[in-house]
């Protein structure tokens, strides 16, 4: 395969690395670095379970079964400050507006039920006086 060279290179001369060129370089490392970084720190996890699983074999339930506990705690917490500053309401929050929502309704239904037979009464049908024809003699 053959390849081409530059004026510049055929006469000798070195061509100078350009800014896009270093540009492109660092970024290259700036990306392997964080690569690097996020490979380690997936090892440091995969360790540190490894070592909590381990702990589980040995008789240490109880120590990690409260790890998980709290951590589930704390993961409950965030998510509650997060809802919160969306404006959400709390689950609790909820629950008693359902209790306040059904008092609401058992208080209309029982005021219904007072106005209900006086309403029928009042509004009976009335009967519609009969119209008869008179014959044309």
């Amino acid at each position: 395969m053959a390849t081409f060279a530059s004026k510049k290179t055929a006469k000798g001369a070195a061509k100078p690395a350009s800014e896009s060129t270093q540009h492109n370089n660092a970024s290259k490392d700036i990306w392997l670095a964080g690569l690097g970084a996020m490979a380690q720190a997936q090892a440091q996890a995969r360790d540190h379970f490894n070592q909590m699983t381990q702990g589980l074999g040995a008789g240490l339930v109880a120590p990690v079964g409260a790890k998980v506990d709290r951590l589930e705690h704390l993961f409950e917490d965030r998510v509650a400050r997060a809802l919160k500053s969306l404006g959400l309401p709390t689950a609790q929050e909820v629950a008693d507006l359902q209790d306040r929502v059904a008092t609401l309704e058992a208080a209309l239904q029982a005021v219904q039920r007072k106005t209900a037979p006086a309403k029928a009464v009042r509004s009976a049908p009335r009967k519609a006086p009969t119209k008869t024809k008179k014959s044309a003699g």
